[in-house]
């Protein structure tokens, strides 16, 4: 039996932003009722869940269900660092394609507003833009990423560097460029944490973190939800021609962690597996990167997104900067990247990340993004990065219609 061809047919998020009065399972249970809602769907035509979060209860899908109905469906309980929502919503991909179901659920969650800067105790990033010093000189650590690490910030911010040493470029003022260029993306979505443009020297003079990131160029935390219907393909002709034209294919779905190379003795090796997964998702959809209409990958932090344009074939080996030069990643260019505002704006709930990505990707090419929307649009692509390393890249394409 050939596989199943998978649909997404709802899919919804709550606004980022701080949910004092709603706790983890609120909030999933906010999302799928969108979700299911935005499918003309039921709980009861649900056969299987997946819900991921990475600080909340072991048991949230469980505990989703004593809200959204039990009816005795397998669930699957998931943890993946950052690529948690993304691979809640895989298992319930393989599970269709498999044939095992024909209607699913995946629900990414998270509440991270009160938490230090991605467990550093960093500046917590006000709704003001008011940041707040969290040791002497309002750094985290004076030797942070310059004398090693083993914390995000720092990390991202020597394996961005890495990359300049290794082509020779000072680049340094791309990073703040892509951190300028998200947060003006985020002045157009109504569901991002913050909606402010910042200048390039606003950026460049905010309290540093890890150099040469500053608090400006890292990701918000931030509490919200996320959460999608899947359909096989056979089911989706089953249902209703309004919702078959607003369905989005999955044509890829790849998760890879990192391999082993000489260079994971001292960080991980977060370039060879997104290059692995973006290598096998064009090749299980049929395209490449020129047939791109949009993209959001993990810009956890702004020298990220420079490494990545790179690792999903976006440009030459080493022309990372020119391709940002080019304007190609700006929502007006020829591959927008991160027009949500990316994490730096939108946020960074982790479980919820994935699948956040996934929707704003599905809602562009359902047209359906208002202010924000990329004309055109067909196919595109998300990515998230969890350290250890894990990758997960999805590729989606909008519905085909008569």
């Amino acid at each position: 039996m050939s596989a199943e061809t998978v649909w997404i047919v709802g899919i919804e998020m709550t606004p980022f932003g701080k949910h004092v009065d709603s706790d983890q399972v609120d909030l999933g249970t906010r999302a799928a009722k969108d979700a299911l809602c935005d499918a003309d769907l039921a709980m009861t035509d649900i056969q299987v869940l997946g819900a991921g979060t990475m600080f909340g209860p072991i048991n949230l899908g469980q505990r989703l269900q004593k809200q959204l109905g039990q009816t005795g469906i397998p669930v699957y309980n998931v943890q993946n660092a950052c690529a948690t929502g993304a691979s809640a919503l895989r298992t319930v991909y393989t599970t269709i394609r498999s044939g095992e179901a024909e209607v699913g659920l995946a629900v990414g969650v998270e509440k991270l507003s009160t938490a230090g800067m991605l467990g550093t105790g960093a500046p917590e990033r006000r709704d003001t833009g008011v940041f707040t010093p969290a040791g002497r000189d309002g750094a985290v650590m004076a030797t942070e990423g310059l004398l090693g690490t083993g914390t995000m910030p720092g990390i991202f911010a020597q394996v961005g560097m890495e990359y300049l040493g290794r082509h020779g470029r000072n680049l340094v003022e791309h990073f703040y460029k892509i951190a300028a260029k998200n947060h003006g993306h985020s002045v157009l979505n109504p569901l991002s944490h913050h909606r402010k443009p910042f200048s390039i020297e606003e950026i460049k003079n905010a309290t540093t973190i890890a150099y040469p990131n500053t608090v400006l160029m890292c990701s918000a935390n931030t509490d919200g939800a996320a959460a999608a219907v899947l359909v096989s393909e056979s089911r989706l002709r089953r249902l209703p021609l309004a919702t078959q034209r607003r369905a989005v294919k999955i044509s890829a779905s790849v998760l890879r962690t990192d391999p082993w190379t000489p260079e994971v003795g001292v960080l991980p090796d977060v370039n060879t597996c997104t290059r692995q997964a973006a290598a096998q998702a064009y090749e299980l959809a049929g395209v490449g990167p020129d047939d791109l209409g949009l993209i959001e990958l993990h810009d956890c932090f702004a020298t990220a997104e420079l490494l990545h344009y790179d690792n999903l074939g976006l440009c030459e080996p080493g022309g990372a900067g020119d391709f940002l030069d080019s304007g190609a990643p700006y929502r007006d260019g020829r591959i927008p990247v991160n027009v949500s505002g990316g994490l730096q704006s939108k946020g960074h709930p982790i479980g919820a990340t994935g699948i956040a990505n996934i929707y704003e990707v599905a809602t562009h090419l359902r047209g359906e993004a208002g202010e924000r929307q990329i004309a055109g649009a067909k196919v595109g692509l998300t990515h998230v990065l969890g350290l250890g390393s894990t990758c997960s890249v999805h590729i989606l394409e909008r519905a085909v219609t008569g």
